[in-house]
C-alpha cells in the first residue's frame, strides 16, 4: 500500500548549540539588568521571546521513537534520527509515537468455527507502527472516560491505532475461526483444523491481521492462539463425546491386541503339540480368552475337575 510518509528535511542542529543560545539568553538577561539599566526595557524582553521560541525547537529521540512535524497543519515529515537536537524553526508541532513492539493479549471471544459450533477463541500478538503518517492521519482519534456521579472524567487517553488494533484484531480473529473446524470429529474431511493446524492458523491469522492493519500502518509480528475450547452451552456435550471417541479408540486397540495374543497362542500349542484341539473346542477356548482379555473386570476362572466335557 502507499504511504506518504517520508523523512523531515528542515533545519536541524544539535540540541546542545540550542542549549548555549539558551544559556547565553539567561546570561544577557542577568547582565542587562545589573550594567545596563536603561535598555533593560527592551533588551529582556526581546531575550525573553529568545528563550521560548529557542526551548520550543529543543527535541530529543531515544531509540525506536519518532516525531511527525507539523507545520501549521501540513505534514512536513518525520523525524526518527535519535539524538538531541534543536529545530531551528520553532513553529514546527512535534507529535511523539513510539515505534517500539507492543503486546495485545485479547480476551476470548465466542464464534462459530466452519461447522457452525460455537466455540471460545482467543489470540495474543505483537505489532509495532510502521508507518507513522497513516497511524497518526490516516485514522482518528478516541479519547476514553468514566462517568461518576454524572460528570464524565478523562482517567486515560488511547490513541487511535491502539483502539483500531483492538476492533481488527477481534475481526480477524472471527474470520479465520470461520474457516475451520474445531477438530477432526466435525469433518474428518478437512486436513487442518484450529486444533491440530497451529502452525497453518496462526500464519494465516498474522496474513489476515497485516491486511486489516495496513491502512494504519500497523505491522502484525506475531499472532497465535492462546486459548480454544467449546463455548459452556455445548462443552458437556462435546466432551462426553471425547469420551466415546477414547473409549472406542481403547476398545478398538484392546480387540486387536487380545485376537493377536489369542491367534499367537493357538499356534504355538499346534506347533508344539501341547494339544489336538478339534474346531469346537478351539472356538470355546476363543471364547474364553476374547472374555478374560477384553473384560473390564480382572477373571475369576473356574477350575474343571472332571473331565473336558464334564
Amino acid at each position: 500500500m502507499e504511504t506518504k510518509e517520508f523523512e523531515f528535511n528542515g533545519t536541524k542542529v544539535s540540541g546542545f548549540i540550542g542549549l548555549l543560545l539558551l544559556l547565553a539568553c539567561i546570561a544577557g538577561i542577568a547582565l542587562t539588568n545589573i550594567y545596563l539599566l536603561s535598555y533593560s526595557g527592551i533588551i529582556t524582553p526581546v531575550l525573553f521571546l529568545a528563550i521560548i521560541l529557542i526551548s520550543c525547537g529543543l527535541v530529543q529521540l531515544e531509540p525506536n521513537v519518532a516525531r511527525a512535524m507539523v507545520f501549521f497543519g501540513k505534514y512536513k515529515g518525520t523525524l526518527r534520527e535519535n539524538g538531541f537536537w534543536w529545530i531551528v524553526n520553532p513553529f514546527y508541532t512535534k507529535k511523539k509515537i513510539s515505534l517500539r513492539a507492543r503486546n495485545l493479549n485479547a480476551e476470548a471471544i465466542k464464534v462459530n468455527d466452519k461447522s457452525g459450533n460455537p466455540i471460545m477463541i482467543g489470540l495474543v500478538m505483537v505489532w509495532k507502527i510502521k508507518d507513522v503518517y497513516k497511524a497518526l492521519f490516516e485514522i482518528d482519534s478516541q479519547t476514553i472516560g468514566q462517568t461518576a456521579g454524572g460528570v464524565t472524567t478523562l482517567n486515560s487517553t488511547m490513541r487511535a491505532f491502539e483502539n483500531f488494533v483492538s476492533v481488527q484484531s477481534d475481526a480477524a480473529l472471527r474470520q479465520v475461526a470461520g474457516r475451520y473446524n474445531y477438530d477432526e470429529n466435525s469433518n474428518p474431511a478437512d486436513d487442518v483444523t484450529l486444533r491440530s493446524g497451529a502452525d497453518e492458523i496462526n500464519e494465516a491469522l498474522k496474513q489476515t491481521l497485516n491486511d486489516r492493519l495496513a491502512i494504519a500502518g500497523i505491522e502484525a509480528v506475531e499472532a497465535r492462539i492462546n486459548y480454544l475450547a467449546y463455548a459452556p452451552e455445548i462443552a458437556a456435550v462435546m466432551l462426553r463425546r471425547q469420551q466415546a471417541d477414547a473409549i472406542i479408540a481403547a476398545r478398538e486397540k484392546i480387540v486387536e491386541g487380545a485376537v493377536s495374543m489369542v491367534k499367537m497362542a493357538l499356534d504355538n500349542l499346534k506347533k508344539d503339540g501341547v494339544v489336538d484341539l478339534d474346531e469346537e473346542r478351539k472356538a470355546a477356548m476363543v471364547s474364553n480368552l476374547l472374555v478374560v482379555l477384553c473384560g473390564d473386570e480382572p477373571a475369576a476362572p473356574v477350575v474343571n475337575a472332571g473331565t473336558l466335557y464334564n
